[in-house]
């Protein structure tokens, strides 16, 4: 658990309305607290992103997702709980969050996040976090902390030191279902 020492710094730049660099499940991201319109305008700034694109938000668990989600179909909390790879699924039914991070249908992309440092992260701040690729919108996603542009590096208020140095030749990004009429889930990207 060599990442714990970092956590209040992070925590603590989240709180303020700042950015972050992480390291996620799936590749780099930065993140800002979810439920903050100016950290999340400061992110489509720094991505060069119009604010009609939408993000995903980290969630640690079923009951902080709960708090964002108004009717969570039980085909979705089994997917949830027995699904091995990283699952992003988008519901139609959301609460507590901006406008500004609802699709132009009303909904909302999350993950019930596996990854230990994001879990961390997420239980400790209490609110979900915004998860995007760390890059400028249009251009390849980063594979490695190393090709990161200077630019976004430049651009977060703290970068995490944890996991740095790895490489990641295997990224594969996450599951995508979406809740159809509050009860199907179809798969978007399997």
């Amino acid at each position: 658990m060599d990442y714990l020492y970092q956590i209040p710094e992070l925590i603590s730049t989240i709180e303020k309305g700042g950015l972050i660099l992480y390291p996620t499940e799936t590749i780099w991201g930065i993140g800002c607290d979810a439920t903050n319109e100016k950290a999340i305008s400061k992110l489509n700034k720094l991505k060069k992103r119009s604010a009609d694109k939408n993000y995903i938000l980290l969630v640690d668990n079923i009951d902080l997702l709960s708090q964002y989600i108004s009717y969570i179909p039980p085909k979705a909390r089994n997917l949830i709980e027995y699904f091995s790879k990283p699952l992003t699924i988008v519901y139609d039914q959301p609460k507590n969050i901006p406008d500004s991070l609802l699709a132009d249908d009303g909904s909302i992309a999350i993950r019930v996040t596996s990854d230990p440092f994001c879990k961390t992260l997420v239980n400790r701040l209490a609110k979900p976090i915004v998860s995007t690729s760390a890059n400028i919108s249009g251009s390849p996603f980063p594979t490695s902390f190393d090709d990161i542009e200077p630019l976004i590096k430049e651009g977060v208020d703290v970068i995490a030191e944890y996991r740095q140095n790895e490489i990641n030749k295997d990224i594969t990004p996450s599951t995508i279902v979406k809740v159809v009429d509050g009860m199907d889930l179809i798969f978007i990207r399997k």
